[in-house]
């Protein structure tokens, strides 16, 4: 039967100010595109012909256009007149007589502007290990930024051909999504000619060009190549190697071959606010930590990390790139889709990961201390401004959509969600889709009714919680009742809402039953008597409540229960402490059932709620006791696995020494503060003299216990620090000190010439990991300051989210005063959801304190 929905209100975002798309009465079907950059001026000039098809008579043509200044423009050769409207981002050609239906050539001549961060043609500013200065460029175009490098009909559903011509200094390599066709030397600077791209949208285009290595392999006809700067071309082999076996799963997967000649992977020396990777078609630009692997620095959880945005930047040559959503509300086709086969190829490809329990951890319990509040919104939902574009990159888009996407394919069965996806791609390649187009290939792969089951997860927020009572086992077979109702931490998120929603179902042991919960209540059965399971597997995107016999049994079973189980219920008690639905002394039964040999995944999971907990109580009467009880309980687990990687050590045991290091060491342990001094001192003479395994951590143990004396040590190493993606972790430590006088002292780095644009932006939010209220007064005195080194995609949430922290009253009024002072209406969204979000955040710490003040015996 067809479901009602009820829709949750976004009652958080701020009304929209209308932005229509661009009229589809002109359609482009080519660019050919010539720039010229000046890195030193950090200017450029542009010229274009598009070619368009007319689809009803007109004597105008718009198309978008930001921060260019256009020179000339014509329409089949003719001059036309040009009319910039700058706070829309367009400009409209108007002809001097009516245009009939067909074919029409556009002529257009402009410079623009090479900016100092991420948007657009941008620069990339670094030291060479002899010292001497380079400037990489690149470009970043989703989501509405390539109108900064030429004009064009830049939203999704305009899908052309581009054929693309760069002038760059000679000697340096110029790169783009297609192969050179020709390079003439023209003087002191040499022109290439690169082929003409497959149809795609307009943010996937990519120029690159400076002074840099490449490095490649060969998967099948596909060139795979890696593009660095000097010295460090050997850094990345791991990625080489891993999107060769990668892009083999991918083809088989996809049931399409990968289309074009060449994969370029490029290693970028700087940072972003807002990306770390984007999936320009077959030149993937990566910012150097998720491409490079730099085996004496780097922990194995870089090494994961590298691997994983590989596949998810590579996942998106097909989801996203070959086949596109129509426009932005249907952005999680792209990055629900890219984050869901990331998870899916590491596990399949690396089973020692354990990446499907590791997902349970954290994209799992990400999405929902999100989906839970009143800041959330649906999967699907609708945009119109740059602004909201911006925003929809989000933990609703990435993780909730991935955790959805898993789930269908739990209940669909791999085989058929797999043809589902094969049909997809078949019919829609070169194309554009909206969700339910999907859903439509899946239902016929299938022979089930997705859409019913999708549309409640995707057209609605929030988080469904099943309630699962009166547990009887008679006659060898065990009944329970489960109830369904909303999961919600505050108020606004607690609205009668219902769902479709599949479980699979069972005792401890037993085979698993299936249902699809789909109305208020259900009895359901299965065989045999031991602990009643609810979401066995942990596959559906739901939170489970038992009652208190059927809590009592699992917590007495506990041990017996699969790893995705025990993983999943931790996540749930804890989840259900927060939303106020069971007491936390619940999740503090279950945790003293893992013991000291439990799989490193739990440990995982019990130091993630730790390290949470110290966050969220750092500044109240529980602290010390809360510190020195995470400190009996994590010592223990560090010192039965060491401080030091053994051979052929499983990666989740690497990773859970990371994180057990990281919270011991922000949790103030005393031992561990004068180990890091001690390995900190080192680094003076020997720059490899951290383990690589525990570098990070005891960086960020020492940044966070740093004296005045030490900070300035630290900035010395910083300034001296060649390495780019060095010299960008110590910027991000220099404001991790806990002691606010030396927070004040990072802060006023901002104001000097010792750092780069992007490096300020890394420095004022790590002073706000630690000082919420200092950055954000200080962001909102500096924002003219701060506008010049947050890129215009982030400027809208950057300095909101720089206060999501605070303890303060007064902060929600400060953000709401801020951005009804700086963002407008249609902007704003952002900012009411930090304040949604710290609204929850308060109302947890009031429900947890009781409790958690009894564990600790206060």
């Amino acid at each position: 039967m067809k479901l009602a929905i009820a829709l949750l209100s976004l009652t958080v975002s701020a009304p929209a100010l209308a932005q229509a798309q661009l009229p589809r009465t002109v359609v482009p079907s080519a660019y050919d595109i010539s720039v010229t950059p000046d890195a030193k001026a950090m200017s450029f000039t542009g010229t274009e012909t598009i070619t368009v098809s007319v689809t009803a008579p007109t004597r105008t043509i718009t198309l978008n256009a930001a921060d260019l200044a256009i020179s000339s423009a014509t329409i089949d050769g003719k001059r036309v007149d040009a009319k910039i409207d700058a706070a829309a981002q367009r400009v409209t050609l108007t002809a001097p007589t009516t245009l009939a239906a067909g074919q029409h050539k556009l002529g257009l001549a402009w410079t623009g502007k090479i900016n100092e961060s991420a948007a657009g043609l941008f620069a990339i500013d670094y030291t060479n290990d002899d010292g001497s200065k380079s400037r990489m460029l690149a470009t970043q175009f989703e989501a509405p930024d390539a109108r900064r490098f030429a004009p064009m009909f830049d939203e999704p559903g305009f899908k052309a051909t581009f054929t693309l011509t760069a002038v760059a200094p000679k000697g340096q390599l110029a790169f783009s999504n297609m192969p050179a066709t020709q390079v003439t030397t023209e003087g002191d600077k040499q022109r290439y000619r690169f082929a003409t791209s497959p149809k795609m949208s307009s943010y996937l285009l990519f120029l690159g060009m400076g002074d840099v290595e490449r490095k490649t392999v060969k998967a099948g006809n596909v060139e795979i190549g890696v593009i660095t700067r000097r010295g460090v071309v050997d850094q990345g082999d791991y990625a080489l190697a891993s999107a060769q076996k990668l892009l083999s799963y991918y083809n088989d997967y996809f049931g399409q071959p990968y289309p074009l000649p060449k994969m370029d992977m490029i290693a970028g020396p700087g940072s972003s606010q807002f990306f770390g990777a984007m999936e320009n078609w077959g030149a993937i630009f990566y910012f150097e930590p998720e491409l490079l692997f730099d085996a004496k620095r780097a922990t194995a959880s870089n090494r994961q990390r590298i691997y994983t945005v590989v596949a998810h930047e590579m996942a998106h040559q097909w989801f996203g790139d070959l086949v596109t959503m129509s426009w932005w509300d249907d952005l999680w086709l792209n990055e629900g889709f890219a984050s869901w086969m990331e998870g899916k190829a590491s596990a399949d490809l690396n089973p020692d990961w354990n990446a499907d329990a590791q997902s349970l951890v954290t994209e799992r319990e990400e999405a929902i201390a999100l989906d839970a509040t009143a800041a959330t919104h649906p999967i699907v939902r609708h945009v119109e401004t740059p602004e909201q574009i911006s925003e929809a990159f989000d933990t609703i888009t990435y993780q909730k959509g991935q955790a959805v996407i898993g789930m269908l394919e739990s209940t669909l069965g791999p085989d058929k969600f797999r043809a589902g996806i094969r049909r997809y791609m078949a019919r829609y390649k070169y194309g554009n889709t909206a969700t339910d187009q999907l859903w439509a290939e899946l239902a016929a792969a299938s022979g089930r009714p997705v859409a019913e089951i999708a549309h409640t997860f995707t057209l609605q927020g929030g988080v469904p919680l099943v309630t699962v009572s009166d547990v009887r086992c008679a006659g060898g077979r065990t009944t329970a009742t489960l109830t369904q109702s909303r999961f919600g931490i505050d108020q606004a998120s607690k609205a009668p809402q219902q769902w479709q929603i599949p479980l699979a179902y069972g005792i401890v042991g037993g085979s698993a039953a299936t249902t699809v919960l789909a109305g208020p209540s259900a009895q359901v059965t299965a065989p045999g008597c031991a602990p009643f399971i609810a979401n066995l597997g942990k596959q559906s995107y739901t939170r489970v409540r038992y009652d208190a016999a059927a809590h009592d049994a699992i917590v007495r079973g506990y041990a017996t229960l699969p790893l995705r189980d025990r993983i999943g219920t931790l996540g749930d008690d804890y989840g259900l402490a927060t939303s106020g639905d069971q007491d936390i002394s619940r999740f503090f039964e279950l945790m003293a059932k893992v013991g000291p040999q439990a799989d490193p995944l739990e440990w995982s999971a019990v130091t993630r709620v730790l390290s949470q907990l110290n966050g969220r109580f750092g500044s109240t009467p529980l602290a010390e006791p809360l510190r020195s009880r995470t400190v009996s309980l994590l010592q223990p687990v560090l010192a039965r696995i060491g401080m030091t990687q053994q051979p052929n050590e499983a990666p989740p045991v690497t990773n859970l020494r990371e994180g057990l290091l990281s919270v011991l060491g922000s949790s103030g342990d005393p031992q561990l503060a004068a180990t890091a001094r001690q390995y900190v001192a080192k680094l003076r003479t020997d720059p490899n003299a951290i383990p690589p395994a525990i570098r990070q951590p005891m960086l960020q143990t020492y940044a966070a216990n740093a004296t005045a004396a030490e900070w300035d040590a630290l900035l010395a190493m910083t300034t001296a620090e060649r390495n780019p993606v060095v010299r960008n972790g110590y910027v991000g430590l220099l404001g991790r000190a806990r002691d606010e006088a030396i927070a004040r002292r990072a802060l006023e780095q901002l104001n000097t010439d010792a750092l780069t644009a992007p490096q300020k932006a890394i420095l004022l939010r790590s002073v706000a990991g630690q000082h919420p209220d200092l950055a954000f007064d200080w962001a909102a005195s500096h924002a003219s300051l701060v506008n010049t080194f947050v890129e215009a995609s982030s400027r809208a949430g950057f300095v909101p989210q720089l206060g999501q922290g605070s303890l303060d009253p007064a902060m929600p009024s400060k953000i709401s005063a801020y951005a009804a002072a700086n963002l407008p209406a249609s902007a704003r969204g952002q900012a009411e959801r930090t304040i949604a979000r710290m609204a929850a955040s308060r109302e947890i710490a009031g429900r947890l304190q009781p409790g958690l003040a009894r564990w600790l015996g206060r």
